[in-house]
């Protein structure tokens, strides 16, 4: 059972706009995208309120940043069960994974929320020892019970180039053990924060600061990683809010975002792509999320 009520209308909207942007010299979309789109009712939403749909939406697939969500909201997690000790560092390196998208910002939260570090290949005790603690992310995802985080894994640090040492041993052979997420278990995610039921309404009240993403042209200009350019907030018309995530890789382009438009129920789009020419490609998103407003204001 999805978390939102299935629209069949959604879907076929969905599916005639997969067939419109494969045509226009995009062979093989349909086969390298996952979608959900989830339109709420209230201006307030109640967690799993939503009615949508989605393509490809329970695929597992590398999810870049887009982890980064996950990370942010384990951090707060730990520190309401008192797991971790507040402290500047921590909350300096949380803003600075989601704003910025840092990925040594990233590493630390990870060192902090597994007791774990980087280093040379370890062997032995020491090293089983290492791996069990670098699982405590996954485990406390599984303790939600959610059943779109069933095959996630949420274990790995994020790479301006690549792992080395004991991370790099970590992610396997052939990187069996790499991060993934479905568009599902992402938009989950991004639900329970927006809605204030994952952690507590202070907790959510914070993460939401750090997701939130101005979509004024000035403003992004001033930031080059304003996660905007080139993604969902980038087909949004003015006066929107949005909330978002973005991950971009030699290899992927992905969004996820809580999006309020003026008079406007809110809307949650999340967006994997997999391959180079649609990770290169910075008009996809924002013309898909361009025809999915104008959707979400005419579907009954």
């Amino acid at each position: 059972m999805a978390f939102y009520r299935p629209d069949p209308a959604m879907g076929i909207e969905l599916e005639k706009l997969l067939d419109r942007f494969a045509k226009d010299g995009r062979p093989g979309l349909h086969d390298r995208i996952a979608i959900n789109w989830i339109r709420y009712e209230n201006k307030n939403p109640l967690p799993c309120s939503g009615k949508g749909n989605g393509w490809l939406e329970k695929r597992m697939i590398y999810p870049a940043s887009v982890v980064k969500l996950f990370y942010a909201v384990a951090t707060e997690a730990w520190l309401q069960k008192d797991w971790l000790v507040e402290c500047t560092e921590l909350r300096r390196a949380l803003k600075e994974m989601i704003t910025q998208s840092s990925n040594d910002a990233t590493a630390l939260i990870i060192d902090y929320l597994t007791g774990t570090t980087s280093g040379p290949s370890l062997s032995g005790e020491k090293w089983l020892a290492w791996q069990k603690q670098r699982q405590l992310i996954n485990k406390w995802l599984q303790t939600l019970q959610w059943p779109e985080l069933l095959r996630v894994n949420c274990c790995q640090k994020t790479w301006n180039e690549g792992p080395y040492g004991r991370e790099r041993d970590f992610y396997g052979e052939s990187n069996l053990n790499r991060n993934a997420l479905s568009t599902t278990a992402t938009a989950r995610m991004l639900e329970a924060v927006m809605t204030n039921s994952v952690v507590s309404p202070i907790a959510c009240k914070r993460l939401k600061k750090l997701l939130s993403r101005s979509i004024d042209v000035v403003e992004r200009k001033k930031d080059p990683e304003n996660q905007v350019d080139g993604f969902i907030g980038a087909g949004l018309p003015k006066g929107t809010q949005l909330w978002s995530k973005a991950g971009l890789m030699s290899e992927a382009r992905h969004d996820a975002a809580w999006i309020c438009m003026p008079q406007q129920p809110p809307m949650l789009l999340v967006v994997f792509t997999q391959g180079k020419q649609l990770a290169n490609d910075p008009f996809l998103f924002p013309a898909l999320t361009s025809e999915l407003i104008k959707l979400h204001k005419e579907i009954d």
